[in-house]
């Protein structure tokens, strides 16, 4: 019945986002077209619920085929994003997009952020239960680390290097906090704080969050997350 809700919800919302934000979706569009050769979309593979592989879309904010074709984690610097790129990223909507992800079935609107196969296969036993859920457009973990670029451009060459050590251990234990303690009115509490925190820059988090996220910088030592 949950995953029944979950996904109703998810359908729903994710049809009725697809029709208000068509015309949107089509300005970004041509204006993605003109900037720079490559289409609209970026359909790079990300690892889903089960283990399962699928390709993500995004608004295209980067160069042609230029994925693993240097840093995974790209620094505002990287000349792999293009003109208008700059500002699909800084604005979030690129990832606006993940819309038709939600639809098709691949996501859901709260989720663990898709990740890459590489940094799948490095999770422990301990980690695994992450992919029980499936991924979503957000999570507590991507609203706290919703200015992780700044540290990426900060640390250049070594912006993968920075996300290893500082920002994925905090983000693993945000994941599975929420693997073991999400509900239908959970994801409603993060969909509603997460546009509170793109509109506000608020720095406030949840007490449940603010308690991971404090325990986990007084251990962490040289290697705590600049949350900025």
């Amino acid at each position: 019945m949950k995953a029944f809700i979950k996904r109703a919800f998810d359908l729903i919302l994710s049809t009725l986002g697809l029709i208000v934000l068509s015309p949107i979706f089509l300005v970004l569009s041509v204006i993605i077209v003109l900037d720079s050769p490559g289409g609209v979309f970026f359909r790079g593979e990300r690892v889903g619920k089960g283990g399962k592989t699928f390709r993500i879309f995004k608004f295209r904010s980067m160069k042609k085929d230029c994925e693993g074709k240097g840093a995974f984690n790209v620094s505002d610097h990287d000349d792999r994003i293009t003109r208008v790129g700059h500002f699909l990223r800084k604005s979030k909507l690129d990832e606006m997009a993940q819309l038709i992800n939600v639809f098709l079935g691949d996501m859901s609107f709260v989720g663990p952020r898709p990740e890459l196969r590489y940094y799948v296969d490095m999770y422990t036993e301990r980690e695994m239960p992450i992919l029980d859920s499936k991924p979503g457009i957000t999570d507590w973990a991507s609203i706290v680390n919703s200015q992780q670029y700044i540290g990426f451009t900060k640390a250049g060459a070594n912006s993968d290097e920075y996300y290893l050590t500082c920002v994925r251990p905090l983000k693993l234990k945000l994941q599975l906090y929420y693997r073991y303690n999400n509900n239908f009115f959970s994801d409603i509490y993060c969909i509603l704080f997460t546009v509170i925190k793109v509109v506000s820059k608020t720095a406030k988090l949840p007490k449940d969050i603010q308690r991971i996220v404090d325990e986990h910088m007084e251990g962490a030592g040289e290697y705590a997350y600049d949350l900025g």
